[in-house]
């Protein structure tokens, strides 16, 4: 029973060659000439049946293993002595070109099929396009500011002072003298006139604030806080310090009695 190979098959000769070799089971460094030319002419002679097209690398390698065929065949020529006994001489094998050329093209030919599994592989693989996952990462945000103290409102002060410094105003003397009760009245008053009992810092001392009245203004915040009637607090670092009433100093006339106490 004859074995019919499509042309299709085999993307060229040396495709065709190692086809047969293969399947012969035959050691590719030692190839039986013989035997791969009369099954090779037999594939060529069927596709000429069929008339399919022939191409030219086909007839050329055909060409090329009877060549080879005949070159084994032939008898060998007795070894002649060499002139010089260094010199050494070794006839080469007429396979050893077509050899070489079929490991070549057997190693392109593995690479290329495992180029094709991996092709294979990734196009199973299904992907979707990059989505935006911010919404869902733990968002920790870490108040900068867990407390205020008293070394906050100093420096509150500090910049206070040195932006009446850098006005360069021309201080005068005023007989006019606010005193620290007065100045609690006034803060507790502001704050009383308010909805929701809170005043900005930057609220009780205006650029044309005097050194005189910043430091009062300094003295009743502290009464006020040592008294535990207000309270501040900053939104962020470096924020306008916000004050506020607390809840339980707003009953009655108690504030107007804590600022008839102070005495400055």
């Amino acid at each position: 029973m004859k074995v019919l190979y499509k042309l299709e098959t085999f993307e060229g000769p040396l495709d065709l060659l190692l086809h047969l070799i293969e399947k012969a089971e035959i050691d590719i460094y030692d190839i039986p000439v013989s035997t791969i030319t009369d099954q090779y002419l037999e594939y060529v002679a069927q596709m000429q049946e069929l008339e399919l097209e022939v191409t030219t690398e086909f007839l050329v390698m055909a060409a090329t293993l009877l060549s080879i065929k005949s070159k084994m065949l032939l008898p060998k020529p007795p070894p002649i002595e060499p002139e010089w006994e260094d010199f050494e001489t070794e006839e080469e094998d007429p396979r050893a070109e077509l050899v070489r050329q079929l490991l070549e093209y057997r190693k392109y030919k593995q690479a290329a099929e495992q180029l094709r599994d991996k092709e294979y592989s990734r196009s199973l693989v299904y992907s979707r396009e990059p989505a935006d996952l911010t919404p869902y990462a733990p968002q920790v945000q870490e108040n900068p500011v867990k407390g205020l103290h008293v070394a906050d409102l100093l420096l509150a002060f500090q910049k206070a002072l040195k932006r009446q410094a850098a006005r360069q105003s021309i201080a005068t003397i005023r007989r006019d003298e606010i005193s620290v009760k007065d100045r609690i009245a006034e803060i507790v008053r502001l704050l009383r006139g308010r909805e929701d009992r809170t005043v900005m810092f930057s609220r009780l001392i205006d650029e044309k604030a005097s050194r005189e009245e910043i430091v009062v203004t300094f003295l009743a915040i502290l009464e006020l806080m040592k008294r535990r009637v207000i309270v501040c607090y900053q939104h962020g670092r470096f924020d306008d310090i916000v004050i506020q009433g607390r809840e339980e100093g707003w009953t009655g006339n108690d504030l107007d009695i804590q600022a008839d106490e102070v005495d400055y």
